[in-house]
């Protein structure tokens, strides 16, 4: 992970967020309501996802005390009404943080439930851990999941599971999400984070534009290829980055060609003197047998 962080963190903020120079850490802070998402913490997500727009960089969101995001908040929602479910309050925002420039890794513990399922299901990766429960019972408080589960489940684990989650209300425990692609992996709570970074830290090690215009033609609807990749192709021919990381990768290919020849020769030489010696050996062992004949 990239040395140094900033930002300042009030207690009483729905996120704290770590910044450092090649990704942000989001941490959801409503530990009182097991992180159910206000309209507090879906206006800091805009603010948040605002900056990564103009700075892009991969986001690890995570929750906190151990869940990740039992829902939405149910005292909010009881209270709105028909103009506020056409506004897409949370819709919005969990595209807007499907569509960030750079992936973004879902560290899943616990609960990650309604609303905090359809957080995580706009993640590019999620990775749980053994107490991970994740679902959407929406329709037994009388709504639908309308936040992206309905469409982005069946992307992510096709039609039959989807239908089992969103019309039979199954929570599926961690080894069952990651048993269907849902969970990109499983680990230990203690191990969580880690995980996590190591995934920053792999996605970093790549080249960021190409990383960008690989998520963007990931996304792009079926009618858009090939142009899309043609053309975001045609851009990285052109940058520095392509010629420094393809040298370096040639360079290091002769490298390892001209080891693997020095290796071989060096091989080769030793079986030559290993056979002259075994010539000599032998003709010295015929000497003295016939010596010691003469005698």
């Amino acid at each position: 992970m990239s040395a140094g962080s900033t930002g300042v963190n009030d207690s009483a903020s729905p996120l704290h967020i770590e910044r450092h120079s090649d990704r942000t850490i989001i941490r959801l802070n409503r530990p009182e309501v097991r992180n159910a998402i206000d309209q507090s913490m879906v206006d800091a997500l805009h603010a948040v996802c605002a900056e990564l727009e103009t700075e892009p960089k991969v986001a690890i969101l995570t929750g906190s005390s151990g869940v990740f995001a039992a829902g939405a908040d149910i005292s909010q929602l009881r209270n709105r009404r028909r103009d506020d479910a056409l506004a897409g309050i949370n819709s919005k925002i969990f595209s807007r943080i499907q569509e960030l420039p750079m992936p973004v890794i879902a560290l899943v513990e616990g609960y990650a439930l309604g609303g905090g399922a359809e957080l995580a299901f706009a993640a590019d990766f999620r990775i749980g851990t053994p107490s991970t429960k994740i679902g959407n019972p929406e329709t037994g408080l009388g709504i639908l999941a309308a936040a992206g589960a309905a469409w982005r489940l069946r992307e992510l684990v096709g039609e039959p599971r989807a239908k089992e989650i969103l019309l039979a209300g199954r929570t599926l425990q961690a080894d069952e999400a990651k048993a269907i692609g849902l969970l990109n992996d499983v680990v230990d709570p203690e191990d969580l984070e880690l995980a996590g970074q190591a995934l920053a830290d792999r996605i970093a090690s790549f080249a960021p534009l190409a990383v960008r215009l690989s998520k963007s033609a990931f996304h792009a609807p079926r009618e858009a290829h090939p142009l899309i990749d043609n053309v975001a192709q045609a851009v990285l021919f052109e940058t520095e980055e392509k010629f420094s990381r393809m040298d370096a990768f040639l360079s290091k290919r002769e490298a390892k060609k001209a080891k693997k020849a020095a290796e071989q020769e060096a091989a080769e030489r030793a079986r030559a003197e290993a056979v002259t010696t075994e010539a000599i050996n032998q003709q010295r062992d015929s000497h003295t047998r016939e010596e010691g004949n003469n005698a």
